[in-house]
Order: C-alpha cells, then structure tokens, then sequence
C-alpha cells in the first residue's frame, strides 16, 4: 500500500467528522440568530392619584388601568412571545395576519393608554410653547378645545380615540380621529388623549358619554403633554 493510499483513507475518515462538525456550528449560529425575542414591556405606574381627579371615581380609573392598560401591555408581552416562536415559511397566512394585527392593536391600546393618563390630576393650564402651537394651529385655545370636544361626543356610544397630535408632515397639531387604537395618524406624535371607548367612563356616566367629555376636560394636566409637544416639535 502507498502513501498515497494512506493519506486517501485517512482524508476520507476526516470527511464526515468535518462535516458534522461544521454542521453542528451552523446549526448553533442558526438557533441563535433565527428568532431573537422582542422587547418586553413593564407596566407603568399610575401618575395621578385616583381619589383626586375630580369627577372620576376611584374605581372606575382603577378598574381602567388594571383591566384595559395593564391588559394590553399582558397581552402584547404574550403576542411578542408567540412571534418569536412562529415558523414564518410554515404558518398560515391567517394566523400571520391574526397575530400582526393583535400585535398593532395592543401596541397602540398601550401607548395611547399611556398617555390619556399621563393627562390627568391635578388641573392646570398647557406652557406658554405649547399654548401659542395651540393658538397658531386652531385660531385660538378655545376653538381647539371646542372641536376636541366635539369630536369625543361623536364618538360616544362607540369606541375609539380623540387625540391631539404634532403632526410632523406639517409640523404642526391636529386633532385626529382614532379608532379601534389602529386609525392614528402615520408618523404623529400623540400629544393628550380622550379614550372614548366605553370603557372609560360607563361605570361612571352609563350613555352619557357627553358629560364624561366635559369631565376629562375639567381635569387635564398639562404637563406630560408640554414634554411630549417640546419632544416631537424640536426639529
């Protein structure tokens, strides 16, 4: 026998070890690279006191955080977790378009969830940056307060969302319709939110959902809306 021969044999007992080998590696790169877990999210803390918005009871705001904020941050963390472990090339389109929807609607019902109560407490009146934004886009406080207003009594009996908006095409605000936390404005910060899904307020108004505008209007803090106006407007 040759060396030639020698070597052969040996060359072709190394293969399939290599082979493997290799294997093994790309099969680890691709366990750790194929679905990397999204974000998780926490529960916010309530920012207001919920014995001292006058107008609203302690229970329903608390019912509201706990059953429909805290809810949806629940339920976007589990959408997440499904996600990440759903073969892309194998699952029903439906199931796709069930869970990309579920995931959009939480997303929003969170983040403007967040920001209706991020507008309540103790009342005061919007800064000086943010009122003139208001007066130079709606002609006056007044007239945006009144079609903000009058946007939540349409919505009454319904569900959806009134929302002052820095509207960064523009750059400047607006009051936007929202419904099913899914209608909002493409590439708008949302500024103050009326939620006006029921709810909100039947516990404590039943149907009468025009009073519970009038309400909410009576107990804005303006003070996460004035850092959340200086942020979208700055460029």
């Amino acid at each position: 026998m040759t060396d030639f021969d020698l070597n052969r044999r040996s060359l072709m007992r190394a293969v399939p070890v290599a082979t493997a080998a290799i294997g093994g590696l790309i099969g680890t790169a691709q366990a750790q690279t194929a679905a990397p877990k999204g974000p998780v999210y926490a529960v916010k803390p309530m920012p207001f006191d919920p014995q001292k918005v006058k107008g609203m009871s302690e229970k329903i705001l608390i019912s509201h955080y706990q059953n429909n904020y805290t809810g949806a941050v629940k339920r976007l963390n589990s959408i997440g977790d499904q996600l990440a472990s759903l073969d892309w090339e194998k699952a029903p389109v439906f199931v796709i378009n069930g869970l990309k929807r579920e995931e959009l609607v939480a997303t929003n019902s969170m983040i403007l969830h967040e920001v209706y109560f991020a507008g309540l407490g103790e009342t005061n009146q919007p800064g000086s940056a943010l009122a003139e934004a208001i007066a130079r886009d709606f002609g006056s406080m007044d007239r945006w307060r009144s079609e903000f207003m009058a946007t939540g009594r349409a919505l009454g009996g319904g569900s959806g969302w009134v929302l002052l908006t820095y509207n960064p095409h523009d750059k400047r605000l607006v009051n936007s319709w929202a419904a099913d936390h899914t209608m909002t404005l493409a590439g708008g910060t949302p500024i103050l939110a009326l939620d006006m899904f029921e709810h909100a307020y039947q516990m404590d108004f039943g149907a009468k959902a025009a009073d519970y505008v009038s309400t909410i209007m009576a107990a804005v803090n303006w003070s996460n809306a004035d850092k959340a106006f200086a942020r979208a407007s700055k460029d």
